[in-house]
């Protein structure tokens, strides 16, 4: 029996319109990704070696390490040598600042802080519904954070996430939060940020902006907005931040 006919068995996810044809690593890719998506392994945890997979999926070690291999490059996976691969986290360094794009100009190291202005429950709006796959009027949890760096306001961050989601995010428990934010929705929340997409802009500072970024009205921002995504593609989080670049610059690399 070939490998192919193995994954029969297997409850592979289904392209529109009929079978989804793919290279047998893709399709092993998509079964780890509906593991990683139901919580099997949870962020930070070893997942079971090749050899085990492998026995698990009836394929050879080659095509596990294949699957493996693209969800590290997605950054999905941690390889760490001589102790296996593990569910990526954003107490990591190299995951945390893979969603932090900007930096200072002098590439100096800067101490940062942040600090939560704001966090309360309310209706999403039509534009934050749609972006967030809700229906108009479906409850959201709405937080404002300011971000520092050196101790002087950088980023001014509003953030909306889906209520049913976040049913125990309180200004309280955000205060005691001293690790990243997205390494909190991990460990409380079972929610983790995989992809994100961006629009930035040039906009000019309003007053309330002004005064809590202590830059003066109409002053230069950039406005960057996000859309962050958990396993399957579904949207979890819409961030407007609104940035100052006097120092810093934005970076993205393109491949």
């Amino acid at each position: 029996m070939s490998e192919s006919s193995l994954l029969d068995r297997q409850e592979l996810p289904r392209a529109q319109g009929g079978a989804a044809f793919s290279p047998l690593y893709q399709q092993i890719k998509a079964l780890l990704l509906q593991s990683l998506d139901r919580g099997e392994w949870k962020p930070g945890e070893a997942i079971p070696s090749e050899h085990e997979l492998a026995a698990r999926y009836q394929v050879s070690q080659g095509t596990v390490r294949k699957a493996i291999d693209e969800l590290a490059a997605d950054n999905l996976l941690l390889r760490r040598q001589g102790k296996g691969t593990f569910v990526a986290t954003h107490q990591e360094a190299k995951v945390r600042f893979r969603f932090l794009r900007l930096m200072p100009d002098d590439g100096k190291q800067r101490l940062s802080g942040s600090r939560i202005l704001d966090c309360r429950r309310g209706k999403a709006s039509a534009e934050i519904a749609a972006l967030l796959d809700l229906k108009a009027g479906e409850g959201v949890v709405m937080l404002r954070r300011l971000l520092s760096f050196d101790g002087s306001p950088t980023i001014l961050d509003d953030i909306w996430l889906p209520g049913a989601l976040f049913q125990g995010l309180t200004v309280e428990l955000l205060g005691r939060n001293r690790g990243p934010l997205y390494g909190l929705f991990e460990a409380e929340f079972g929610i983790s940020m995989v992809r994100a997409e961006e629009k930035i802009r040039a906009v000019r500072a309003g007053q309330e902006e002004a005064a809590l970024l202590n830059v003066s009205i109409s002053d230069p921002l950039l406005e960057v907005e996000r859309v962050s995504y958990t396993y399957g593609d579904r949207p979890v989080e819409v961030r407007r931040g609104l940035c100052l670049t006097e120092h810093f610059h934005y970076r993205n690399s393109l491949n």
